[in-house]
């Protein structure tokens, strides 16, 4: 079966897990897959607030989305480009994605073509079509009855590895250190995924891996045209939070008919801030649901991990991004908890704690965190 008819006609319906019985999308790599137990609401944290029920489909479709040049597109989020696969509210979809940048960067940091799968060869030889940004993004994805002025979630069910592997460094005049740094520099890691760590190429040094995707956004305006996969903004994209592990859901106001949803940049680890530009950058696959809510509510992207609401504010002043990340967790404590304005506003500053998303992505990013047990 190819690629393009294993997304067109490999759907299954019910509720069986998602990975299993995948081999002929694996290539020979046994991803670690990281399981998420969701608790959350049939609507879910910070998109409830005023909207009508959900469209969840009366019997759920699992799709899958292999890794092949026709299911990407790189460097961009763009309404013009044709959604590959058409899901319902309520649908599951297995991804596969691809490291940002393509294949260069791992070669040079030492990864051999034997060690890397003939899918993401194929793409990387087949899409010519790239940029302005670095991102190969599976999708895009199209939501059935979903219009502007609603709100898509997107609930981050597994999370694996297509590559037991990925690289990090730095490039001149990129990080927050380039007069520092003004050459460029790049580190292999290999992953144990027993374990659970990466081995910073041939040192001691062991990271904790923690998956999570870097960019999941919707389509831009139509009259916006195509844009960078770089920058984050109110189409969401290029977040880079390392918060956004399995289990975690993010919520997204649509901007076209259908959404178009797309998800991409595979993280390994990564520290708040992401101080030299890159984090372990790696390809993964993984199974997310997407419930649409009519009526919209968000004017910025938010999401919540199962301990925590988190806020998002994205602006190229670091300050400005805090205050709006403040600002939106504000909103949300009014229009959930139903607190006054000044109260909550009080709230967020005995228990809000705001940290630096990244710094490197020309649009900056604060996020703000507040742990769900403070109410009851």
């Amino acid at each position: 079966m190819s690629a393009r008819k294993q997304v067109s006609s490999g759907a299954s319906t019910g509720s069986a897990p998602m990975l299993a019985g995948r081999a002929g999308l694996r290539e020979g790599v046994a991803p670690l897959v990281v399981r998420a137990a969701l608790a959350l609401a049939a609507i879910g944290g910070l998109a409830v607030v005023g909207t009508p029920a959900s469209l969840a489909a009366q019997e759920s479709t699992t799709h899958r989305l292999p890794l092949a040049p026709e299911n990407v597109h790189w460097g961009y989020y763009d309404a013009s480009v044709e959604p590959v696969i058409t899901i319902r509210s309520g649908d599951r979809v297995e991804v596969e994605t691809m490291v940002a940048h393509g294949l260069w960067r791992l070669r040079r940091a030492g990864a051999t073509d034997d060690r890397i799968p003939q899918s993401m060869i194929a793409v990387e030889t087949a899409v010519t079509q790239r940029g302005p940004g670095a991102h190969v993004m599976a999708g895009p994805i199209r939501v059935e009855g979903a219009e502007p002025g609603d709100v898509v979630e997107v609930r981050i069910l597994e999370i694996g590895y297509l590559t037991p592997y990925g690289v990090s460094g730095f490039l001149p005049g990129g990080g927050t250190l380039p007069d520092q740094f003004p050459y460029a520099a790049l580190q292999f890691f290999e992953f144990d995924v027993e374990a659970g760590t990466a081995t910073m190429g041939d040192s001691d040094v062991r990271i904790p891996l923690r998956p999570f995707f870097g960019s999941i956004g919707v389509a831009p305006p139509e009259m916006r045209g195509r844009i960078s996969s770089g920058p984050p903004g109110y189409h969401g994209g290029n977040f880079d939070n390392k918060e956004l592990v399995a289990g975690s859901t993010v919520f997204l106001p649509v901007h076209v008919a259908g959404a178009h949803v797309s998800i991409g940049d595979g993280h390994a680890a990564q520290g708040d801030g992401e101080v030299s530009g890159t984090a372990i950058e790696t390809s993964l696959t993984g199974t997310v649901e997407v419930v649409l809510h009519k009526g919209r509510t968000l004017r910025w992207p938010r999401a919540e991990s199962p301990t925590h609401y988190i806020s998002m504010g994205l602006h190229t002043d670091l300050d400005e991004a805090a205050r709006i990340a403040v600002l939106e967790m504000v909103d949300f404590i009014v229009e959930r908890h139903g607190l006054s304005r000044d109260d909550a506003y009080i709230l967020c500053s005995v228990a809000l704690d705001l940290r630096v998303t990244q710094l490197v992505d020309g649009t900056k990013g604060i996020h703000g965190m507040l742990e769900k047990t403070l109410f009851p």
